[in-house]
């Protein structure tokens, strides 16, 4: 029996069979692309995801089954709807690594990438401690631990449900690394007071009133635990003023910030026992706080 079209709205498929009717052997991949409302590369991405196919060969054209058809129809009605493409996929790049995603946890963003490149310069050589606070995917943590094996990675989060996502994680990667549950730096074990040589964060630095400013599509999908908190500070005068007994003597400290905060956490983190600075994205805005412990 032929396969009805749903409400995705394909013109091209309703032009090219009878009445929106799908051949009984299902669809050339290139008539999907070009029959979609949505831009050709997001639908080449979630063709790439649901076929596991390599996007080149769906862009030569090649028939995609009536199921996969189907799942495909769900995931573009999704998609319309404002769901993020990422988690429709289901998975982000990041920097060598792919790692699952999903609402428990913030997607990971190209400025956070950049965050683990500046941080990895900042991992001591041989054993050391890194904590990554408010780890959400993992990304952070996961990523440092690839490039820095000698390292201890402890990665905190006050979400169980994300926390759950990061081990996920790190053990389809095959990366050591700690978890554990808590708020802030409290999630640690009290040994670790003076020993951590490197504390790194995507904080939720999204105020309260900005977030309600954000666009639907991260608004409505993405956990608001990860993205916003009051004034967007907090995390920064916490980590400035009560969070130095966590740091081994010189240890550095790798934050993402907002880019209109560079003043206000300049000045939190002003003279002893701190030597920080503010570094710019790729877009020239500030983004990145890089400090250390210097008495």
């Amino acid at each position: 029996m032929p396969l009805v079209l749903g409400s995705v709205g394909l013109p091209g498929l309703r032009a090219a069979n009878d009445h929106g009717r799908l051949p009984v052997g299902g669809v050339n991949s290139r008539l999907l692309i070009g029959s979609c409302s949505l831009p050709a590369h997001e639908v080449v991405r979630l063709l790439a995801a649901i076929t596991g196919r390599p996007r080149a060969e769906l862009l030569g054209g090649m028939v995609i089954d009536r199921s996969t058809v189907k799942m495909f129809y769900r995931l573009v009605e999704q998609r319309s709807a404002g769901m993020p493409l990422q988690y429709l996929e289901g998975t982000v790049q990041f920097g060598p690594l792919e790692l699952l995603v999903d609402d428990r946890v913030l997607i990971p963003r190209p400025e956070t990438e950049q965050l683990w490149e500046k941080t990895l310069d900042l991992v001591p050589d041989g054993a050391c401690t890194v904590v990554d606070m408010g780890t959400g995917s993992g990304c952070l943590a996961i990523g440092i631990a690839h490039e820095r094996p000698s390292a201890r990675v402890i990665a905190t989060d006050i979400s169980d449900d994300a926390l759950d996502l990061a081990r996920l994680n790190a053990a389809l990667l095959q990366v050591e690394a700690e978890f554990c549950l808590g708020d802030r730096l409290d999630a640690l074990h009290p040994s670790l007071r003076g020993e951590v040589d490197l504390i790194v964060t995507n904080p939720p630095y999204v105020s309260d009133s900005e977030w309600l400013e954000l666009p639907p599509e991260v608004r409505d999908y993405e956990p608001r635990l990860a993205l916003a908190a009051g004034d967007g500070l907090h995390t920064f005068r916490y980590l400035a003023s009560e969070a130095p007994e966590w740091w081994a003597p010189g240890g550095g400290l790798g934050a993402e910030i907002g880019d209109r905060q560079g003043a206000k956490i300049r000045w939190a983190f002003r003279g002893p026992p701190w030597e920080a600075s503010i570094l710019p994205d790729l877009a020239g805005r500030d983004r990145f706080l890089i400090a250390r412990i210097t008495a």
